[in-house]
């Protein structure tokens, strides 16, 4: 143990020569703040590295963090800046991965990115390092010329590792009915240092000397597999107990006869467990070559005699697995001689009652270890029978502990210990250029060959990951035979509607693609033959098209700008498509080869377009056939927070982001009026053409026109129409304060440079007096009386302004573009809160002239409010027709060829009568006038 103290006062060549290179140089590098993980406290480098840094002319830029272990105070020492802002920095160096929206564009980043197997958690981080053209530097793969790795924290994981085990050994020793000396170890963070850990291992190993070991429970056994750091950092903890070391084979005679003052441990070694299936052989060179030739006897010739076993070999596909499921089984069972247990000294029920599994690697070497512990809930057992773990320590099985990132438990000692390794080549880091390609950069073979991605690909070495990932989910997708495979796109909140009611069909499997993991996820864990991959749509079209190929239907639930991409694939594999959005002039001129590859393109599928379509023509196609004529159409719909949540000055919340929301009240919109038609042009009229709508007199509603309504008049077949308006809903007075936003120049999606991350923080005052030319040292009289004359002197727009925040010395939240900075600051105050609901309102007001000269007008309305605790207003009402839509292609209700709308009888007629079905009832009234 001393050995690995003694690391932190060994000082590493201080590559003079490459610091020259520097000395007139002024090269910029920041160390990012570990946000991924709350118990990541390690740093990639320790204050006396950035010394040797800053000393060489280094600006050393570090993000503040009250988590990390050692205080900024002594980086600020060494002479690092402390700052949020770490855009300057060409390099930016971490331990564990950032957050995709943490990540800069164009630079150099160095970190643990756990992407080189192809793991799907971080697919989504890999995608956006690529879209943002970042050179990944993976320290996993940063290797020396025998190809092993030359910066690791594996010997602290060992360390914290093996601490860990002697503690979850003791709690288990303690369930089984035995008290023994392993109690008085904690878990490895719970020690100011390792110094103290050791002094406690000590102490436990003093009293097994003793002879204080409980009897009945026979000679304690540890198996160490592999020869690397994490296996030498376990055993520099067990050397602190009086442990006796033998050979694997030795293990079945001390197990049953060994000294109970001491405790034993065998090293595992390849040639000590591998054979050639074919002969018993084992052949190293050949191994090396072909390790699918080989299989593992360590079930049965060490693990029946192993108490606990401590896992430290990295695991390949290929390799053989230490144990299987059947394996585990087996180990479990009680022994044949199990002898009568004495009143205090119950017999164990199986030798194997442990395993420390430091590899971590799922469903690897321990193949029935699936899902990691984490350092908060450490240990869990395995039933073998059953398959399933136990967030206890107690009940039968054996003891899993499979942290993967033990060395944040000793974050200090594991800062310095990865720091020397790393420090060496952060000289040849430093002049990393992103923007330039890579054989340009004078990379040594470690790091050239740790380059995951550059210039927006990923290097030739790591080709294979999108290949191997895609390969992966090929096997995931197709695994089960006989299923309708559904691929949806995007995880938002509308998507939980679709997903639980196709998946009540136990044939039919849903894929669900999604940038969010995480979301993606939740959806699989709640819903039966549900797969979560990673998938983002408009950067990876390769991943996009192998998908597409894999499935029977796609249901695209992404913005509608990605259709007219998505629909291309689907015609290039046959694949029908379902869509909740508009009919886009792009989408339209995929018709003709739509119909030539015989696939389906169901659009307009969700509230608005879509039910209120439905709706429209189930009214119109009854008043013709009763031989009437359409003389107006009107259709307002809106999505709002329910009247007790409407409490801000729009009257509005936001379950998504309002970007859409807000760039809308700037568009253009034209509708037909009394045979005449009106056009509102673009800019801001559009919140200036608001009328009041008295459909529901206990509601206060406003609305206003929505894009171009004259195009539906050939669509639903009313050219007879003289009035023809669709528009949205909204609670009244949101459009005044939206006008105000309007009027100051915050609805403008242009690059706005003070606003930038680089930029320093903005207030709200600043930002104002620059949109209205005003200097920003004003006083506060001068800037809100020139607001209130640029707002046109409305008491109600002031008001809005000054709740909002936005009339203040508040920071603007950093974006590309004021309207950006807006969508970020309405978003944080207007989102539902827990326990809030909104609705929909959707009304279609239909005037019919009967022969008879009689005029009718048809009141279709719908009213939906969300459930709290369940799926939102809006989720229903999108989500519903758009999966019951997706239902009827796969069973060949819906089989037009080419683009379709749910305009006619075949469609609307059997999705809203399973509307209703799923508790959307529409309220239906008429109003009679004598000619």
């Amino acid at each position: 143990m001393f050995r690995l103290l003694s690391h932190r006062s060994k000082r590493l060549p201080s590559c003079l020569s490459s610091q020259r290179r520097y000395e007139h140089h002024r090269a910029v590098m920041a160390i990012r703040r570990e946000d991924i993980n709350p118990w990541e406290r390690r740093a990639p480098l320790a204050p006396r590295h950035v010394k040797e840094l800053t000393n060489a002319g280094v600006k050393v830029l570090v993000q503040p963090c009250n988590s990390r272990a050692i205080h900024e105070k002594y980086y600020s020492k060494a002479g690092a800046m402390i700052q949020e802002d770490i855009s300057e920095a060409s390099l930016i160096i971490g331990v564990k991965r950032p957050s995709e929206d943490k990540v800069i564009e164009r630079k150099t980043y160095a970190f643990f990115s756990h992407t080189i197997k192809a793991q799907e958690a971080n697919m989504g981080l890999l995608g956006d390092l690529l879209k943002k053209e970042v050179r990944l530097i993976d320290y996993e793969k940063m290797v020396d010329a025998n190809g092993y790795r030359i910066v690791a924290f594996g010997q602290w994981a060992g360390v914290a590792g093996m601490i860990n085990i002697l503690h979850g050994l003791g709690l288990r020793y303690l369930a089984l009915g035995h008290h023994t000396p392993f109690m008085h170890i904690g878990m490895a963070h719970n020690y100011r240092n390792v110094s103290q850990a050791v002094q406690a291992v000590r102490d436990c190993g003093y009293e097994i000397s003793m002879g204080l070991m409980p009897k009945s429970i026979g000679p304690v056994t540890f198996c160490f597999t592999g020869t690397g750091n994490v296996s030498k950092g376990a055993q520099d903890i067990i050397n602190e107990l009086p442990v006796e070391y033998v050979e694997p084979h030795e293990l079945k005679d001390v197990s049953e006869t060994g000294d109970m003052s001491r405790v034993y441990a065998t090293v595992l070694s390849r040639h000590h467990h591998l054979m050639r299936k074919s002969d018993g052989i084992y052949d190293p060179l050949e191994y090396e070559i072909h390790p699918e030739l080989y299989t593992s006897h360590f079930r049965t010739s060490v693990a029946p005699y192993t108490t606990c076993l401590i896992n430290g070999i990295y695991w390949d596909p290929h390799t053989p697995r230490l144990l299987r499921r059947l394996d585990a089984q087996k180990l479990m069972r009680p022994p044949k001689t199990l002898s009568a247990a004495i009143g205090g000294s119950p017999q164990l029920p199986h030798k194997l009652l442990a395993i420390c599994d430091i590899s971590a690697d799922l469903g690897g070497s321990i193949e029935f270890m699936t899902e990691c512990t984490t350092i908060d809930r450490p240990f869990c057992i395995y039933d073998a029978d059953q398959h399933i773990d136990h967030d206890s320590v107690e009940g039968n099985g054996v003891l899993m502990c499979s942290i993967d990132n033990l060395p944040a438990q000793l974050p200090i000692e594991a800062t310095e210990y990865f720091g020397d390794r790393l420090f060496p080549y952060i000289w040849e880091m430093l002049p990393s250029d992103a923007t330039r390609p890579l054989e340009e950069e004078e990379f040594s073979p470690q790091i050239r060959d740790a380059v995951i991605t550059s210039n927006g690909a990923l290097t030739p070495k790591f080709e294979y990951i999108e290949k191997l990932r895609e390969r992966r989910e090929k096997a995931q997708i197709l695994n089960k035979t006989g299923m309708k495979r559904v691929l949806l796109l995007g995880s938002g909140y509308v998507t939980g509607p679709v997903v639980e009611y196709l998946t009540r069909n136990e044939m039919i499997q849903v894929t669900v693609a999604s940038m969010l993991l995480k979301q993606a996820e939740a959806l699989a864990a709640k819903y039966p033959n549900v797969i979560p991959i990673t998938l983002d749509a408009s950067s990876q079209e390769g991943h996009l098209d192998s998908l597409v190929k894999d499935h029977d239907l796609v249901i695209s639930m992404l913005p509608y700008t990605l259709h007219p991409l998505i629909a291309k694939h689907c015609i290039k594999r046959k694949v029908n498509l379902v869509t909740a959005s508009y009919l886009s002039p792009a989408m339209k001129e995929l018709q003709s080869s739509a119909e030539e590859a015989g696939v389906t393109i169901v659009n307009e599928m969700g509230l608005d377009p879509g039910i209120d379509h439905m709706l429209a023509m189930e009214c119109i196609d009854k008043a013709k056939a009763e031989g009437c004529t359409v003389e107006f159409y009107s259709s307002f719909c809106g999505g709002l927070p329910a009247p007790e949540c409407s409490d801000n000055p729009l009257r509005y919340k936001f379950s998504w982001s309002p970007y859409g929301v807000l760039l809308n009240t700037i568009s253009p919109a034209v509708f037909l009026k009394d045979n005449q038609e009106v056009s509102i042009p673009a800019g801001g009229s559009l919140m200036d053409s608001t009328i009041p709508l008295d459909i529901f007199p206990g509601f206060n509603l406003e609305g206003f026109p929505n894009r171009n309504s004259t195009i539906y008049a050939e669509p639903y077949g009313i050219q007879t129409a003289h009035t023809l308006i669709r528009g949205t809903l909204r609670f009244k007075g949101f459009t005044k304060a939206m006008s105000g936003f309007v009027k100051l120049g915050l609805i403008n999606s242009e690059p706005c440079p003070i606003l930038q991350p680089t930029s320093s923080p903005v207030s709200w005052k600043e930002l104002l007096c620059k949109q209205i030319g005003l200097s920003s040292s004003v006083s506060q009289a001068a800037f809100e009386e020139a607001v209130y004359e640029h707002i046109e002197k409305d008491d109600f727009r002031m008001d809005s302004l000054r709740w909002f925040g936005m009339l203040s010395n508040e920071s603007v939240p950093q974006a590309d573009s004021v309207l950006a900075a807006l969508t970020k600051h309405l978003e944080a105050k207007l989102s539902f809160n827990k326990g809030e609901r909104d609705m929909i309102i959707l009304r279609n007001d239909v005037g019919v002239r009967h022969p008879t000269g009689e005029l009718e007008t048809k009141h279709v309305s719908l009213v939906v409010y969300g459930d709290p605790n369940g799926f939102s207003a809006m989720a229903k009402t999108v989500g519903y027709p758009t999966a019951i839509a997706a239902r009827m292609v796969l069973d060949g209700e819906i089989n037009t060829k080419g683009l379709v709308a749910p305009m006619t009888k075949d469609i609307y007629g059997p999705i809203l009568a399973r509307l209703k079905e799923e508790g959307l009832h529409f309220m239906s009234k008429s109003t009679l006038e004598e000619e």
